[in-house]
């Protein structure tokens, strides 16, 4: 096609795959049709993921043992649960929906996950990690206790992809094999996580490929499983033996199955910008095909890691959106649309890479200065040349958010400096641990907070309650830099030997600036008050600011009549608002950027009293338990009596009227954050109304 766009109508490439409408459509095809149908699957995916981008790796890797499950066990009533459930897309495309990988316009019909909402098929909304044989175990349990009319047969956790890593796949290991009955865990053994396996239970896991599952130790075995190894884990026929010799098993078992991460991806072009759209068609729909072999066997390419030492060095991609491929790629982890390549960096990615730059200078002098990544570190900017750079000054602990945590706190207590680095809603999976072993002890802990805020993530990638979170924990203050500059100013504060003047004395987490301040920084107009020039003022004197001056409000402009606070993200929007309302109304409204969200700059609070009587706080997260309600409550417990709380009188003893805008207390799923903006009422227009009518 000549018009810059892959052919997506896959009637003549997938008649096979078109026709599934559901678990018994698999079943009825012949050996031969299964293999045409793997190949099918394959060049859908590979379609699929130049035009809409997601977890394509992983899903290469699963096709044959997708089918092969579907093959052998009887779902719904057999339940399958994958883990993290990155990895579906193939189970969705055999039980029912299939059109949204074969139709661009049906893209957005399925989520990037299972969801019971969509199938019956789909046991659980899953978007993190190591739970699959804990709800595997209770489901068992269920099945067990109430017999026959439980309508539960087998029941399968599948789990891999690095999800092994995780500390509730162990303590879900030591309760089912004690369990027992029939509990069927597939490992699909990928030699991969999101980036490397960091873990000593990967030489172990690499002895028994090497050995065909014969090797001792054996961790399965030694939690008390019965284990079958399948070396040809790409081999739809070798898989179907295998499932079938485990169907209705009266114990655990463990079947361990050798994949390819991003099997098919060989022959795909580099995806640059100048690939013309036929050539991309052309590979995608034929060359990459030809990656699988008549049998329907891929050959996974021998890694010779069997010691399994710093894995990154067999794979020499960079980023996780950058020239996937298969095997030990972490670019396999996440695939962009080719739409998206060449686009500038987001901010995860943007901000990340300047902390990065600002702590590796110092490795040379501060021996103790670790940078700890839970298996997420190409996303947030946490490059492969910095990995190799930095050598024992980073850690990845595979996915294991608890233990990174844990671990930094242990950093800490040493006296060195540990910098934790993740996603907002990974960090979730830590709460007790930044409540004991972080808080609690006032460890010297730094947290960077990945994709805190709105967004139009799926429901479980959301950051809209990383304030709600982290900033009700006693002990730890969290920053909300506005600029860059207070982003590294924060950084280094946060990170400053323990003891030295104006150093904090306990955890601190630095929510990262999201979209908006990153826009901001690249289009001042979008910052019509100051530019961002005031912001970049303050930050230059960082090295000589003091606890007190970190933790305080910047007053930014300073008007009269309504105040509009606007924490991290949504400061922006308080200097677009008040523009508006100064060219619109005639309303000149002081503008302040909080900086942090752990405490109330009462001075600020006190000094609007005699010239204001509104105050509206914004924020991009959820209200309920968030920041804005503080400022609320602050005027409601301290209120003066004689105080109208309007907005006209020039009186002093004022109590100001507060309006809180942020996110309603839910779930919101692949919403784009326009939309979420409008529903939620951060829109200049929105915020403009309200002010005028109270005002």
């Amino acid at each position: 096609m000549g018009d810059g766009t892959v052919n997506t109508q896959h009637d003549d490439s997938a008649p096979l795959l078109r026709d599934i409408t559901g678990p018994a459509d698999v079943k009825a095809l012949s050996d031969g049709q299964l293999h045409e149908l793997c190949r099918e699957i394959r060049r859908t995916l590979l379609d699929y993921g130049h035009l809409h981008g997601g977890h394509i790796g992983s899903n290469l890797g699963m096709v044959e043992a997708t089918v092969a499950l579907h093959k052998v066990f009887d779902s719904p009533r057999d339940r399958i649960v994958f883990d993290v459930s990155h990895q579906s897309y193939v189970h969705k495309m055999l039980t029912g929906r299939a059109a949204a990988y074969l139709d661009a316009g049906r893209f957005g019909e399925v989520t990037g996950f299972t969801n019971p909402d969509e199938s019956e098929h789909d046991q659980f909304v899953l978007g993190h990690t190591g739970t699959s044989i804990s709800l595997a175990c209770g489901l068992a349990k269920t099945r067990d206790t109430e017999g026959p009319d439980s309508g539960i047969g087998n029941v399968i956790a599948i789990i891999g992809d690095g999800s092994l890593s995780s500390g509730v796949a162990f303590e879900g290991l030591n309760n089912a094999a004690e369990q027992g009955g029939n509990i069927i865990v597939i490992v699909n053994d990928n030699e991969m996580s999101i980036a490397g396996d960091f873990g000593g239970m990967y030489g172990p896991l690499a002895r028994l490929r090497a050995s065909d599952g014969t090797a001792q130790p054996n961790l399965f075995e030694a939690f008390g499983f019965d284990y079958r190894y399948v070396e040809h884990g790409n081999d739809v026929d070798a898989l179907i033996a295998a499932f079938d010799e485990v169907k209705d098993t009266d114990h655990p078992v463990v079947v361990h199955i050798h994949t390819l991460k991003g099997a098919g991806y060989a022959g795909e072009p580099s995806l640059d910008t100048t690939m013309t759209a036929e050539n991309a068609a052309h590979d995608a729909a034929g060359e990459s095909a030809r990656a699988v072999n008549p049998g329907g066997d891929i050959g996974i390419k021998p890694t010779d890691n069997i010691a399994h030492a710093e894995p990154w060095h067999s794979d020499h991609c960079n980023l996780s959106d950058h020239e996937p491929h298969e095997g030990q790629c972490e670019a396999s982890h996440w695939q962009n649309p080719d739409a998206a390549l060449g686009r500038p960096d987001d901010p995860r990615k943007h901000y990340g890479k300047l902390a990065m730059a600002a702590l590796e200078p110092r490795f040379a002098t501060e021996p103790g200065l670790v940078v700890i990544s839970p298996a997420t570190p190409g996303s947030n900017g946490i490059t492969h040349e910095f990995r190799e750079r930095a050598g024992a000054h980073y850690v990845d602990t595979g996915i294991t958010e608890s233990h990174a945590v844990a671990f930094a706190a242990g950093i800490a207590r040493a006296g060195g400096t540990p910098v934790v680095a993740t996603t907002a809603s990974f960090f979730q999976r830590a709460y007790d641990q930044f409540f004991q072993e972080m808080s609690l002890n006032r460890s010297r802990v730094t947290v960077l907070d990945f994709l805190g805020g709105l967004s139009g993530s799926d429901n479980t990638h959301s950051g809209a309650y990383d304030v709600a979170m982290f900033a009700n924990i006693p002990g730890v203050t969290m920053l909300a830099p506005t600029s860059q500059a207070d982003f590294l100013a924060g950084l280094a504060w946060a990170t400053m030997p323990a003891g030295a003047a104006g150093a904090p004395d306990g955890p601190v987490v630095i929510r990262v600036p999201g979209e908006p301040i990153l826009a901001a920084e690249r289009d001042a107009s979008l910052l019509p008050l100051t530019g961002g020039r005031g912001a970049a003022n303050v930050c230059d004197a960082a090295e000589s600011r003091s606890d007190t001056d970190m933790l305080s409000w910047r007053i930014t402009h300073a008007g009269a009549r309504v105040a509009l606070i606007g924490l991290g993200n949504t400061y922006p929007l308080a200097e677009r608002t008040a523009v508006e309302l100064a060219e619109q109304h005639n309303i000149d409204a002081t503008v302040i950027d909080p900086r942090q969200c752990s405490t109330l700059d009462t001075a600020v609070l006190e000094s609007l009293r005699e010239r204001h009587g509104l105050v509206v706080t914004l924020e991009d997260g959820q209200l309920e338990g968030g920041w804005g309600e503080k400022v609320t409550a602050y005027y409601a417990n301290h209120r003066i009596a004689g105080g109208d709380g309007t907005g006209h009188a020039e009186h002093t003893g004022r109590n100001p009227h507060v309006l809180n805008f942020g996110a309603a207390k839910e779930f919101t799923d692949r919403i784009p954050l326009a939309e979420l903006n409008e529903r939620y009422g951060l829109t200049v227009p929105a915020i403009v109304s309200a002010v005028t009518r109270c005002s």
